[in-house]
């Protein structure tokens, strides 16, 4: 079964060098993100979450809202499991696919080919399962022999119909989404949106952040609400 739970995680990241400039100063760049605080060895810190608890099973649509700095992408971080909570602790259970940074991993100077099992092997793929999919990514994907061209000499537009391709032919259990995605010309968006909404439609629970509560409840049946690191509602809104 799936589901992900999480008691009172706390992120902090230390700000080193502060003793050269002043602390109203720093406070200023930082007001739009965390809490700035001290922790236990008295260093200062930006705590981007701060004793953030849920528990979420299978069904649920998360969407988390808040301002420019509120955690929201820390959150999904920490559930992708690229951040380890500073304090608490968060139990994932069934496989998650991170959408934050679909290009990750991913070359200049290798071929389109090659790019797809770069980008397997960081999602966590076997070789056996990257062969498996190729095929299916690179009729997705609409380049043809583009695919045995470096990924340098690709359009923007190509590179992120690779990605995009790539990124989105693994079924999951877990989906984590920083806004929702959006590749391509006219003819290649409307697929790559059928595709997203079968992937998530599939996937047993889905966190969605936004800054958009209309966009967060079209797709969503629970809205988190962030602010300033701190999780100041939760609701079910269908």
């Amino acid at each position: 079964m799936s589901q992900v739970i999480a008691a009172d995680i706390a992120v902090e990241f230390p700000i080193y060098g502060t003793q050269s400039r002043s602390l109203k100063n720093t406070f200023i760049r930082a007001a739009t993100g965390g809490i700035l605080a001290r922790d236990a060895a008295q260093r200062v810190v930006i705590r981007a979450l701060n004793n953030v608890s849920f528990s979420f099973k299978e069904g649920d649509r998360v969407g988390i809202i808040g301002h420019n700095g509120s955690g929201k992408s820390t959150l999904l971080r920490v559930i992708a499991g690229a951040y380890e909570p500073t304090r608490g602790t968060i139990n994932v259970q069934g496989k998650v696919a991170s959408m934050l940074s679909i290009s990750i991993g991913m070359e200049a100077e290798a071929t389109g080919l090659e790019n797809i099992h770069l980008r397997g092997t960081i999602m966590g793929l076997k070789p056996r399962e990257i062969e498996a999919l190729t095929e299916g990514i690179a009729d997705f994907s609409e380049l043809g022999d583009y695919l045995d061209m470096p990924l340098r000499t690709f359009s923007s537009g190509m590179y992120m119909r690779l990605a995009f391709a790539i990124s989105t032919s693994v079924p999951a259990d877990i989906i984590v989404m920083d806004e929702w995605l959006s590749v391509g010309d006219t003819s290649f968006y409307e697929k790559a949106q059928q595709r997203l909404k079968a992937m998530i439609d599939r996937s047993k629970i889905l966190f969605l952040a936004s800054h958009d509560e209309n966009l967060i409840r079209k797709n969503c049946n629970i809205m988190m609400r962030l602010n300033h690191g701190e999780m100041t509602g939760l609701e079910r809104i269908c």
